[in-house]
């Protein structure tokens, strides 16, 4: 063998890497966008307006993408007014795809008309609450409603935050007390829990759907104390996993509390002739009873 041939085999022996080695490191991890052109402008400041022209499906996602990202370098929330429903659902797949790293909040409607004599579902109820409490503890980047949706008002940010509360592990609990402030949250009192908005006190365990979560808790009482928090199905009613707290968001976007009904009883009686003591609305409420369609 000549000496050429000897050098080129030992070179290819060297860069060929062995079966058992460990693969090289990895380069760092570069953002989907990085390589693509910016379809957005910079976030305006607060209490000014841009505009940027219209864009095809998919390069829309992109161009918001790009702002939500650009506006969470600033500290700053982006909502995102769509046509419709369906728009809500499109940009929040895609959004999600593009900026794997952006917090996407949908704000759902309450798919009922204004005077609808039933209420929104208590899944969609719950997703909204989830969704304001996160915007108000800066927990997303990006909320998604559609323009029907926005037209509606909102509850100011101190209803939440008033009427949101934690359980946690090891903590006394004044079990009247809990189920008191919860009747007066709107929550159901039920044998079985199934559905946000219910709880249920068999002796010394405490079942919770709270508004905003994705699965029920269930709360193990040693006397007054809280033992253990766990989740369970809903469906085999079977402990899942433990947790260390529960968050308990209010079981409407609106109060009912004694000065909650003392406005509405003056703001009826402004607003509508006649006796308001013989329409079942006006004495449902001033009972503190949320009938169907209160929304």
């Amino acid at each position: 063998m000549s000496p050429a041939s000897s050098i080129a085999g030992t070179a290819a022996a060297i860069d060929s890497p062995s079966p058992d080695a460990a693969p090289p490191p990895l380069a760092p991890y570069a953002s989907p966008l990085a390589a693509l052109p910016a379809l957005a402008p910079p976030p305006p400041a607060p209490g000014r307006k841009t505009a940027f022209g219209p864009l095809p499906a998919g390069a829309d996602a992109l161009a918001l993408a790009q702002l939500a990202l650009a506006a969470k370098r600033e500290n700053r929330v982006v909502a995102i007014v769509c046509a419709d429903a369906l728009a809500v659902q499109r940009l929040g797949d895609e959004i999600a795809w593009f900026a794997p790293t952006l917090a996407v909040a949908p704000f759902p409607d309450w798919e009922t008309l204004p005077y609808d004599h039933f209420s929104p579902h208590q899944d969609l109820v719950s997703t909204r609450l989830s969704a304001l409490y996160r915007v108000s503890r800066r927990q997303c980047d990006v909320v998604l409603l559609a323009a029907q949706t926005a037209l509606y008002r909102l509850s100011p940010p101190s209803y939440l935050a008033a009427r949101t509360f934690f359980l946690t592990t090891g903590e006394t609990l004044d079990v009247e007390a809990l189920r008191a402030q919860l009747a007066l949250a709107g929550y159901a009192h039920v044998t079985q829990v199934v559905s946000p908005g219910e709880f249920s006190v068999r002796g010394g365990l405490i079942d919770l759907f709270p508004m905003g979560s994705a699965l029920p808790y269930r709360m193990d009482l040693f006397g007054d104390e809280i033992e253990t928090i766990k989740t369970f199905d809903v469906d085999s009613q079977r402990t899942l996993y433990p947790v260390r707290d529960v968050r308990l968001l209010p079981a409407r976007e609106f109060p009912l509390d004694d000065a909650a009904r003392a406005r509405f009883r003056t703001r009826f009686r402004e607003v509508f002739e006649g006796d308001p003591s013989k329409v079942a609305l006006y004495k449902d409420v001033s009972n503190g009873v949320a009938p169907g369609g209160i929304e």
